[in-house]
């Protein structure tokens, strides 16, 4: 029986919690991104995995340390031994255009450089917004592109436009 209890323990209680934490990622020592976490919960057992239950605020950088997308939640989860990170609630993505995406649910798969989600997205560029439900980018947010779009779409019907004239 205490066998069991000390299981359910260390399944149920983190094993450390941290405020105002400050996580850097590097490779090849070059800091590819830094992690931000007001409360920082590390939980142990056969699935370790990180909690941030007060938000995330993620900032990725290009070899030179340009920043090249920001990444920020309300709730972040990440599980370690799969190194992907699902943050929710109020999801907001801006990358180096000024693109930014809206959504309540988004995973960034570390190893595949992916970002993704298959719930209500919104992306804004600079003249225009798009819908949709689901979406998958690049870790940058660069190349995206958006599932079953939705919204309003103007098409250019001049015709010096077209390359008539």
């Amino acid at each position: 029986m205490e066998d069991i209890e000390a299981i359910t323990f260390v399944d149920t209680f983190p094993l450390e919690t941290v405020k105002n934490v400050e996580i850097i990622y590097s490779d090849s020592a070059k800091i590819k991104a830094i992690m931000k976490a007001p409360v920082y919960k590390r939980y142990m057992g056969k699935n370790p995995y990180v909690e941030m239950p007060k938000g995330v605020n993620v900032v990725f950088y290009d070899s030179v340390m340009r920043v090249k997308t920001h990444l920020t939640a309300k709730y972040a989860i990440k599980y370690d031994k799969k190194n992907v990170m699902e943050a929710k609630n109020d999801v907001v993505v801006v990358n180096e255009k000024g693109e930014k995406l809206n959504t309540e649910k988004l995973i960034w798969d570390e190893n595949r450089r992916k970002i993704y989600t298959d719930v209500f997205v919104k992306i804004t560029t600079e003249d225009k917004i798009i819908y949709g439900e689901g979406m998958e980018a690049d870790d940058s947010f660069l190349k995206w592109f958006i599932k079953k779009v939705s919204g309003t779409f103007y098409i250019n019907t001049d015709d010096t436009q077209a390359g008539k004239k």
